[in-house]
């Protein structure tokens, strides 16, 4: 599984400010010039209370702060979703970024927001740019490796040591850590597995390390890369990730729902996926959001009626989805996804299928709900049947899914933003779970 808009799981090639040109000067002009910046969400009345004011940060605001984020990546590129890795127990835990804290404290008006915004950019692209800077301070050779081991203990003991000026050693700030001396690593081709077994858990939040265990971190690190030969090789082509996971599908340790969950329709207090539209792609584009609004009303009056889920009914949603005069049709090319890492292949039957593994999210006494809108969901996103919106059809699709049966989430927000891996055997039963979480939180809510 793959947290989208995060800094978390980005590479050195993702972030590398030579693969990725930004002129500070202009930032904040394009920034005001994006979907999310024109609908700042509004802050509560300061006479509110905490906990209205906390609840609005967790939900409204992290809402368009996803959002921004989104933006700001189909902009700027991968690297810019570090704009909100604040220091501390901020939004993100342990990053560079002082300038930006969390929604519920960065978001206030309008101009003061886009503007922290714009700062929180440019900071993180500064940080980029001096760790590239430092990086090429020492350009060493991985052919004449053990005669340079001194070298890259130096390397390692300054990069270290930057990362905890930078962060103070706050919370978390040792996730960081591992990240930078990860690029490190990359920059030069090797593997980052020596930068984790190093570390070994030995940093510690709001502790910053003494010089004899960042001495033996660097010299760990230095000590485990390989000799000439060993050197990480370039990655081969993708494989066809709509074979892996039909490979994948039939295997799937799917859980069980826990006997106190219940069964039978649930009728929420809230639509939670119209709520998250609302917040999150209204402030993206509100014509996104009318477009899904329009589907998910369709989906709904389809699931009443019982209607059977195929290609042709997502291609109904779908046309409202992109705003497309007519409804699209099926792909006819190999599609691509998580930037080229993930290809799909097509074959004269790949619609047909789709249509045999879609019909298998009806109720058959086999695989629970959960594990049956799961399934559906990767089925969507691995076929990836549309040129374009592929995410947005497999959340409504799952939500159709749950919707035949009578279920209603009150929140999504664990099933929005995030990608999953087609050949990872651990994603399937991670969003069953988190399914399984929300339907949990919707019946407390009823009763």
């Amino acid at each position: 599984m793959i947290l989208e808009l995060y800094p978390g799981g980005l590479a050195w090639d993702d972030v590398d400010p030579a693969r990725h040109p930004f002129d500070p000067e202009s930032a904040a002009r394009e920034i005001r010039a994006l979907g999310p910046a024109r609908h700042v969400t509004h802050r509560p009345d300061p006479s509110c209370t905490d906990a209205t004011i906390t609840d609005w940060g967790w939900t409204v605001a992290e809402r368009w702060t996803d959002a921004m984020t989104l933006a700001l990546v189909e902009r700027f590129g991968g690297w810019a979703a570090g704009w909100r890795y604040s220091t501390g127990e901020g939004g993100l835990d342990g990053g560079p970024v002082g300038h930006w804290c969390c929604p519920r404290d960065s978001v206030t008006t309008p101009k003061e927001t886009i503007d922290r915004v714009a700062a929180s950019l440019c900071e993180w692209r500064e940080w980029l740019e001096s760790l590239a800077d430092r990086f090429e301070a020492y350009p060493l050779d991985p052919a004449a490796l053990d005669d340079q081991r001194i070298l890259w203990e130096r390397a390692v003991r300054n990069l270290v040591q930057q990362v905890v000026d930078r962060t103070g050693a706050e919370s978390g700030w040792y996730g960081h850590c591992h990240e930078v001396l990860t690029w490190f690593l990359n920059r030069w081709g090797f593997e980052p597995e020596p930068a984790r077994q190093a570390i070994g858990g030995r940093f510690k939040s709001w502790t910053a390390p003494k010089l004899v265990l960042i001495d033996d971190v660097a010299e760990r690190i230095a000590l485990s890369l390989p000799l000439e030969g060993s050197v990480a090789q370039p990655a081969e082509p993708a494989p066809d990730h709509l074979r892996s996971w039909l490979a994948l599908r039939g295997t799937v340790a799917w859980p069980e729902p826990s006997p106190q969950a219940g069964d039978g329709p649930v009728t929420a207090e809230r639509d939670g996926a119209a709520e998250d539209i609302r917040h999150f792609d209204a402030a993206l584009d509100p014509a996104r959001a009318a477009g899904l609004l329009t589907a998910l009303d369709l989906l709904r009056a389809d699931a009443a009626r019982g209607a059977r889920l195929d290609f042709d009914l997502l291609r109904g949603w779908q046309q409202h989805i992109l705003g497309t005069p007519e409804p699209p049709p099926f792909r006819t090319l190999p599609a691509f996804a998580k930037e080229g890492r993930e290809r799909y292949g097509i074959a004269p039957d790949t619609r047909a299928h789709l249509d045999k593994c879609l019909a298998e999210s009806a109720a058959d006494g086999e695989l629970p709900l959960i594990a049956r809108a799961a399934r559906a969901y990767l089925d969507v996103c691995f076929f990836h049947p549309f040129d374009d919106g592929n995410a947005r059809a497999a959340f409504l699709t799952l939500v159709f899914v749950l919707a035949r049966e009578g279920v209603t989430l009150e929140g999504v927000g664990l099933l929005r933003r995030v990608s999953f891996q087609a050949d990872n055997p651990d994603d399937p039963p991670t969003l069953a779970r988190y399914i399984h979480i929300h339907l949990n939180d919707s019946r407390r809510g009823v009763g």
